[in-house]
């Protein structure tokens, strides 16, 4: 068991920690990131390309991919449930902090996990259930930090053209043509290094301003996380990668874009910062046994 999960610490989530890292050590240095443009890089571009070219280029059984939108589906329903009961018990702002505990950092850190694990396959799955993540954030989670809800902000996410066109040629018999599958291989390798410096940066930048709501929004979110990936899965019936992508996705820490939507839409957005940097320093000791328990 030790070698397996040494193993897997240096092979599977140190690469991880290290991209992190040098995005941190480059923010602490003083370096010049503008984490805007890359963001909106990343988003616009990036994450399409990634999507586009792994979905259609990946051998993947077409139920399996729907299963694991339906899963995303499933466990993000929990999250948001379970964790409005849980905030309402402890009389905390739903408005500031359900995303947090809803909302998982399944791109900057789950997509590069699933493909370091599981490879080329593992990040198809990762992916399916990323678009359905990030579905939810851009129409509930932006609706329950803001107080409105425009589903036309969905048609305003790039990632939404490209899943859907690679689910058409996933479904169809017509090729892929090279231009648009090596155009965006291309463009789409980029994306997950900058996530992980992206990533580092804003942990770097980022501040623990209330130790204790911050903490307790971290161990929701982890414990939460944990908990509904394995039920949801097991209710499901799901096994092998599916079911290990699942739960490595469930168990993400609190995303950063949730703090910046807090910090956009609400008064009292430090805890969430805070949360960021907690979670996923309780995240990273976690994973590697995870991953090594979902591999046996």
């Amino acid at each position: 068991m030790i070698n397996d999960v040494l193993s897997i610490i240096f092979g599977v989530v140190s690469p991880v920690a290290i991209c992190a890292l040098i995005g941190f050590i480059w923010a602490k240095r003083g370096g010049p990131f503008d984490t805007d443009m890359v963001t909106r890089l990343v988003t616009n571009v990036g994450v399409p390309c990634l999507v586009f070219s792994t979905i259609v280029s990946v051998e993947i059984d077409k139920q399996q991919f729907f299963e694991m939108g339906l899963a995303a589906l499933a466990t993000n329903i929990t999250f948001l449930v379970v964790g409005w009961v849980i905030l309402k018990s402890l009389k905390m702002s739903i408005r500031t902090y359900l995303n947090p505990i809803a909302f998982a950092n399944t791109g900057n850190m789950g997509l590069p996990l699933c493909l370091l694990a599981f490879g080329e396959q593992g990040l198809a799955l990762g992916i399916a259930y990323f678009v359905v993540n990030v579905l939810l954030l851009v129409t509930v989670g932006i609706s329950i930090v803001s107080n409105r809800y425009r589903p036309v902000d969905v048609l305003r996410q790039p990632f939404i053209y490209a899943a859907g066109l690679s689910v058409f040629f996933l479904l169809s018999d017509v090729p892929v043509p090279d231009v648009a599958q090596n155009t965006t291989k291309l463009l789409g390798n980029f994306t997950i290094p900058l996530m992980l410096i992206t990533l580092g940066v804003s942990l770097a930048r980022l501040k623990i301003a209330d130790f204790r709501k911050s903490s307790i929004i971290s161990g929701i979110r982890l414990i939460l996380g944990l908990a509904a990936g394995f039920a949801v899965t097991a209710l499901m019936g799901l096994t092998g990668e599916a079911r290990a992508v699942v739960i490595i996705m469930c168990a993400m820490p609190v995303a950063v874009i949730t703090f910046l939507l807090a910090e956009t839409y609400s008064d009292d957005g430090k805890p969430v910062a805070g949360a960021v940097v907690i979670s996923t320093l309780m995240a990273f000791p976690i994973l590697p046994i995870l991953i090594w328990y979902l591999k046996i």
